[in-house]
């Protein structure tokens, strides 16, 4: 992998840079050849927080996660631990698929060998199979009921109808816990 450090608010010394490195270089193993991607990482410091962004660009996958913490070590252990699982995860999904069909056990370093043979595929380019579709009626109410409703059907979102715009509207859960609104621009 070549490394593409960069620091804001920060100094990158050598230390954070082969702490970084060491930590990152830790997923090859998750491969049956060496990954000839770039890694780019981005180390920044806000309000004595920190944050490591990692995006690992591959012909069928892209790998990007980031963490916030107070400790920018603890935050790159914790951020490798995402990547990890963003790859089992793929290649689980990618093994099942196969394994369907009947297709060799190291299916994952093939599917790499054919996207970079046959140019980048974008994982959006996978088949995607819709399998349920709902239809219902958009009932007026307020984003406080919205979200009342949203929590006792134990969804993550809602779409209704705003009753003060007439608009559809989407409440969702945030990742911190909080509640967001979606409302479409005209």
């Amino acid at each position: 992998m070549i490394y593409n450090v960069r620091g804001e608010n920060i100094e990158v010394t050598d230390a954070i840079r082969e702490y970084v490195e060491r930590k990152i270089s830790k997923l090859e193993r998750y491969f049956d050849e060496p990954v000839t991607s770039e890694v780019h990482v981005n180390l920044s410091v806000h309000n004595d927080e920190q944050r490591i962004e990692v995006t690992i660009p591959m012909p069928n996958l892209l790998l990007r996660a980031e963490v916030s913490h107070a400790d920018l070590y603890a935050a790159t252990d914790l951020v490798v631990d995402k990547l990890e699982r963003q790859i089992r995860k793929h290649k689980t999904k990618i093994n099942r698929k196969f394994r369907q069909q009947g297709a060799p056990k190291h299916v994952f370093a093939e599917m790499e060998k054919e996207a970079a043979a046959n140019g980048a595929k974008s994982q959006d380019d996978d088949d995607i199979e819709i399998v349920k579709k709902k239809r219902f009626d958009l009932k007026p109410m307020d984003e406080e009921e919205a979200v009342l409703q949203m929590d006792m059907l134990g969804h993550a979102f809602y779409v209704f109808e705003n009753a003060d715009t007439g608009e559809t509207n989407v409440v969702y859960r945030r990742n911190d816990g909080k509640y967001g609104l979606i409302e479409p621009t005209v």
